[in-house]
């Protein structure tokens, strides 16, 4: 086991999120650009969804073990476009959202919170929120990875 310093999970909140159905491709992931566009009228939208797409294509890239999620508050701005998410077979489901907490400094909090996240994987299914210290954990009876 790997030596890290004490911890806490920190309850904070519970999201509904909309998930990625587990039989996707990348080429599927483009083809979904295409899709939603339709439904993106100003250049602000186009960036969120640009966003959207990227951050769908990393995470698929990167083989992960858990769910592809967002808060459905995020995907706000693609209005309809939703409905097509929907029909598409992405899933709505709630999301509980912790924060890591360490009891104490640390020198390097990027690489402990890696160890921490290292431990944390064998116990559930979770997804780090990108540049924090935040993680999105999955119900057990969704997550079939």
């Amino acid at each position: 086991m790997q030596d890290t310093r004490k911890f806490k999970l920190k309850y904070l909140k519970q999201e509904q999120h909309i998930m990625l159905p587990n039989t996707t491709s990348i080429l599927l992931v483009q083809n979904l650009y295409d899709v939603l566009f339709q439904y993106v009228i100003d250049p602000e939208k186009e960036e969120k969804l640009k966003f959207f797409i990227e951050k769908l294509e990393t995470h698929i890239k990167s083989k992960p073990r858990a769910p592809f999620s967002m808060p459905i508050s995020d995907l706000e701005f693609l209005g309809e476009g939703m409905q097509e998410l929907r029909l598409l077979n992405w899933l709505e489901s709630p999301v509980s959202v912790f924060e890591v907490e360490l009891s104490e400094e640390c020198n390097n909090l990027e690489e402990e919170l890696d160890k921490i996240f290292d431990l944390l994987v064998d116990l559930f299914t979770f997804n780090k929120k990108p540049n924090s210290n935040l993680i999105y954990i999955y119900s057990n009876r969704l997550t079939i990875y």
